[in-house]
């Protein structure tokens, strides 16, 4: 189905003003008032969560020989050290599991 200048301008804008209003919901749902407990835990304990989870599955596809034969794990043991150590240091989500995707991502590149 082809779409007329007019029926695209209007699915744009029409998904636009949809968009600005899912992202500025919750700003205007919590502005005035503290926000729920079940909220606050959300955003205390998701970011481990998903670094536990990004590590566990890491893992699972690591097997024995990985670890016995070259390059005897090193990009494994590297993301994770990393991710571990730049979330304990900077306590920054973002930087950590991208930081230690990219390293893990390079030495894998590089080593085999």
């Amino acid at each position: 189905m082809k779409l007329s200048i007019l029926q695209a301008f209007i699915a744009i804008f029409s998904t636009a003003v949809l968009m600005f209003l899912l992202r500025a919901f919750p700003f205007i749902l919590f502005s005035k008032k503290k926000p729920p407990k079940i909220l606050e835990f959300i955003e205390k304990y998701i970011p481990p969560m998903v670094i536990g989870v990004l590590i566990i599955y890491c893992l699972s596809d690591a097997k024995y020989s990985t670890f016995t034969s070259s390059p005897w794990g090193i990009p494994t043991v590297a993301g994770i050290l990393f991710t571990t150590v730049m979330h304990l240091w900077k306590n920054n989500s973002m930087l950590s599991i991208f930081g230690g995707t990219i390293l893990y991502m390079f030495l894998n590149h590089i080593i085999i």
